[in-house]
């Protein structure tokens, strides 16, 4: 079994540029109905997929802050993919900062209204993530 996200925009191909630019993702395939794309699907540089299709009367865009999807991209650099979603008109949600359970981490709002989370894989064990965040919410 595998998911592979789909994410519904306003403006297919401008979307898909951003996430090429944004990402390295690699286009893999592009149909459309007339002039609306109904499934393009895009191969991220870890083999991972993600498709994105124009928004229709089935499946309308995300509003305002999105839908309550994020998406959870691990990278090596989450400094520079930040970087790069910023210059292409994301925003950031917060900025990429050191974790306290082990991992470098940020957010941000693609101009399409989905939240991507870009970071490193956490460092820490279980136990250690539970009692990182049991001390971060008690103010320590």
């Amino acid at each position: 079994m595998r998911v592979r996200p789909k994410l519904v925009v306003a403006g297919a191909d401008d979307a898909l540029a951003f996430y090429e630019a944004v990402l390295g993702a690699r286009p893999v395939s592009r149909f459309t109905m007339g002039e609306t794309v109904v499934l393009a699907e895009l191969e991220l540089p870890g083999g991972d997929t993600v498709q994105v299709k124009d928004a229709d009367e089935h499946d309308p865009a995300p509003q305002g802050r999105g839908v309550g999807v994020v998406l959870d991209v691990l990278c090596d650099d989450p400094d520079a993919v930040m970087d790069r979603a910023v210059e292409h008109g994301a925003v950031p949600v917060f900025g990429v900062a050191d974790q306290p359970y082990g991992a470098r981490q940020g957010r941000f709002r693609d101009p399409f209204g989905h939240e991507w989370i870009v970071g490193t894989a956490v460092t820490l064990t279980p136990e250690e993530v539970q009692a990182a965040l049991d001390a971060w919410s008690a103010g320590g």
